[in-house]
């Protein structure tokens, strides 16, 4: 167990099981349950439409009703990413098509591109903790000179992006509603990204106009947009704290391993069991990093399996609040730090 006075996320010893080994050892996890994936499939979407249904219908009768049900739906939504997240790892069914037309379906209510999402999210797994490969599908993270390299106006536009407002406020709301309306980052990468993200687009207009045909603007406003908008909001964090803790993992590319910054790199997030659920057993992070391929349904036996993956990267949720606030990658003492601290220890303002 991790000594309470060390920082969350701190690297627990697996000298004697090196990275790469791991991989060996899980891949008796890989393989999905087809009645498992169905199963979880319908425990989602079930109660996901049957809710929206329900905050429709409470707006003829209070406002706040409706709210309140579109909040729960918000833990439904990111339920949903996370199934259509092991789809784009081919994950959830052993047939990778019916992985993939399942993926993109879902990809209409997380409002996400699946074709487009699916490349750069597989960018990030080949490059997560690579300083020399940074800029697809992350988070934004400079080191201390970098920063410190950066005009007035260019580190206060880096503030500005790693503010808590805005990277858990603002943020998810234009990468979901806006951003993912293009295939940014693949704009020049061929037509199957463009027809991705236009055929989302066409499926969520059309939704929408049948939503205001029958319903009016309200359902929009008050049960689609605060669902969609705290369920981004909910991802996003989860992404961020994922990665962005104290005992993180980054290097060059010359020194850089694959294996070392999966493992490493990538937090074990301890949560409630009805957090856990809501969020498919994405907090065991490290483990998804090591074997993308095993489904999130069993990602529990692993850490039941191997307990040295169980005590690896561990961080409550606690814990966790205190990474909103770091922000620089120092290579020297190899953790990330707040703009406070690298102030201190380095004199960047």
């Amino acid at each position: 167990m991790r000594n309470k006075k060390e920082p969350a996320g701190t690297r627990t010893d697996l000298s004697d099981q090196p990275a790469r080994r791991w991989v060996q050892v899980l891949a008796r996890y890989r393989e999905p349950r087809t009645g498992r994936s169905l199963f979880e499939l319908a425990v989602t979407l079930g109660p996901f439409f049957l809710i929206w249904a329900l905050a429709w219908w409470a707006l003829s009768i209070s406002v706040w009703l409706a709210l309140g049900l579109a909040v729960v739906n918000a833990g439904f939504l990111v339920r949903i990413f996370a199934i259509q997240h092991d789809c784009g790892h081919g994950a959830f069914f052993r047939n990778r098509s019916v992985s993939d037309w399942i993926g993109r379906a879902l990809g209409v209510l997380t409002l996400t591109p699946y074709d487009v999402w699916r490349r750069t999210h597989s960018e990030h797994h080949a490059s997560a903790g690579n300083l020399d490969k940074r800029g697809m599908g992350d988070v934004t993270t400079l080191t201390v000179e970098e920063y410190r390299a950066l005009t007035p106006f260019g580190r206060l536009r880096y503030r500005l992006y790693r503010h808590p407002l805005v990277l858990f406020g603002l943020g998810p709301g234009y990468l979901f509603l806006l951003q993912n309306r293009l295939p940014i980052g693949l704009m020049r990468s061929g037509a199957r990204y463009w027809t991705s993200a236009m055929a989302t687009n066409v499926a969520i207009v059309a939704a929408l106009t049948l939503i205001i045909w029958f319903g009016g603007l309200m359902p929009v406003l008050l049960v689609f947009l605060p669902t969609s908008i705290i369920a981004a909001a909910a991802g996003v964090w989860l992404f961020y704290v994922q990665h962005q803790f104290e005992a993180a993992y980054w290097d060059k590319d010359t020194d850089w391993d694959l294996h070392d910054a999966a493992l490493h790199g990538s937090s074990y997030y301890v949560m409630p069991a009805v957090l856990r659920w809501m969020t498919a057993n994405i907090g065991i992070h490290h483990v998804h990093h090591l074997y993308s391929r095993i489904p999130f349904y069993r990602l529990t036996e692993v850490l039941r399996d191997h307990a040295d993956l169980a005590q690896a990267q561990r961080m409550t949720i606690r814990e966790s609040i205190a990474c909103a606030k770091l922000h620089l990658w120092d290579p020297r003492q190899r953790r990330l730090l707040s703009f406070a601290q690298a102030r201190s220890m380095y004199g960047v303002a």
